[in-house]
């Protein structure tokens, strides 16, 4: 992980040169520039091993203005990365479950700033953890009660086993599955701090979404489907891998300390206690840009509205005040890096997107959104220069040294095509 500017512009700038000598000059025209520019890059990346395969999109509030993949689904197999490769798209589930809860609060179902046991009577058993004494756990109560803001803000307390040693411990002691498990007991972690008071990246929106499932009477998944899916003709993002979908599935490689990559065999369980709405989606790079199009059209994609366009305009705005987004120290370094965006800048956080203060150095606006997924997914959407883009690996561990740089690359490539 770059954890200076410097060496985060650096590493971009190298990666651009190459891929413009490749071309034989660095200036563009246009769409037509970016698509010669951009596949250079991705090509070569997937060429030199820096990463297996990778598939990556742009679009403006029109249309797609990008479109490539390169190299394979699994090493040393056949198959090739393409734009219908499905792959599991993590913590860009997060999104999606978010804009659900969303569609709730204007329908008048669930409220932001009410106490979210009011619809999931759980929550109200959450505690702070103090400390530890004899290898247990003292808790108390929180000074005051999770809301659905601090779900979707992630100020709610909760942390993840991923970037926390202390619920490492906790799961420990109190013999709890980690949350990739997909059992509702893999969410009876306790807070790090009362809700409201910092951020910290956790296990809020699976809440989020267990609230969504509560006021609808749907499974999550069915939820989706029924009200954001269909809608927008994301007709392969699902929880459920079915027949047709595993047929184009990539497989997640985890890199070795020697830096080559081995295929593994993770996957989020096919028959869950309780869906994912933290993480447990499946799409693909098309699927997830047509709801990037949709944030950047107020709502509305596909011909139909999903969200009022006020609603876009709330969810895109700071939601938790003068509390700052902070780096992810690693507790796990095998399944993630310190993890950081644009390292020094100021980063808040909307209902289910990072928000970035300033103008970051690839081009995108101050106030655009964003996020990733473990397996080095990412997205953003610039609402202010009405271009956004979805990049997609199947890499461990995040933020990886060269999967996010290339991401950042691409960006940059495609801001540079738009003059």
């Amino acid at each position: 992980m770059y954890t200076n500017r410097r060496e985060f512009l650096k590493a971009v700038a190298a990666l651009l040169a190459a891929a413009a000598a490749q071309q034989g000059r660095f200036a563009y025209a246009g769409d037509a520039d970016l698509q010669r520019i951009a596949d250079a890059l991705l090509r070569q990346a997937a060429e030199a091993g820096d990463v297996p395969g990778v598939i990556a999109t742009a679009t403006t509030r029109d249309s797609t203005i990008y479109e490539g993949a390169f190299g394979s689904r699994v090493l040393g197999q056949d198959a090739p990365m393409t734009m219908d490769t499905i792959v599991w798209i993590a913590s860009m589930t997060k999104a999606l479950t978010g804009t659900a809860a969303m569609q709730l609060v204007e329908q008048g179902k669930l409220e932001l700033d009410s106490p979210a046991s009011r619809w999931v009577p759980e929550l109200a058993d959450a505690k702070v953890l103090e400390g530890w004494a004899n290898g247990q756990p003292v808790t108390r109560p929180p000074k005051r009660p999770i809301t659905l803001r601090h779900l979707l803000t992630h100020t709610a307390g909760f942390s993840y086993e991923l970037w926390s040693t202390d619920i490492q411990q906790y799961q420990k002691a109190m013999g709890i599955p980690g949350i990739i498990s997909c059992q509702n007991a893999a969410l009876r972690t306790p807070l790090l701090f009362d809700p409201g008071e910092r951020w910290d990246y956790g296990i809020n929106i699976d809440w989020a979404g267990k609230m969504v499932e509560a006021v609808s009477g749907k499974r999550l998944g069915d939820y989706l489907r029924e009200n954001l899916f269909n809608p927008l003709g994301m007709n392969s993002t699902a929880f459920k891998i079915t027949p047709e979908m595993r047929a184009r599935l990539a497989k997640i490689h985890q890199r070795g300390a020697d830096g080559a990559f081995t295929p593994t065999e993770i996957e989020i369980p096919q028959e869950p206690e309780f869906q994912m709405g933290g993480g447990g989606l499946y799409s693909t790079a098309g699927d997830y840009l047509k709801f990037v199009r949709m944030i950047l059209n107020r709502g509305k994609g596909n011909g139909n509205q999903v969200l009022k366009p006020d609603t876009v305009d709330l969810m895109s705005r700071n939601a938790m005040g003068n509390i700052k987004v902070t780096m992810l120290k690693t507790a796990i370094p095998a399944l993630t890096n310190d993890a950081e965006f644009f390292p020094g800048m100021p980063k808040s956080w909307g209902l289910s997107f990072m928000i970035n203060e300033q103008t970051a150095p690839t081009g995108r606006s101050a106030g655009s959104l964003a996020w990733a997924g473990l397996a080095n997914s990412y997205f953003w959407i610039d609402r202010n220069k009405g271009v956004g883009g979805v990049y997609l690996t199947q890499v461990l561990p995040f933020a990886d040294e060269k999967a996010l740089p290339l991401f950042y690359a691409f960006e940059k490539s495609v801001y540079q095509s738009l003059g």
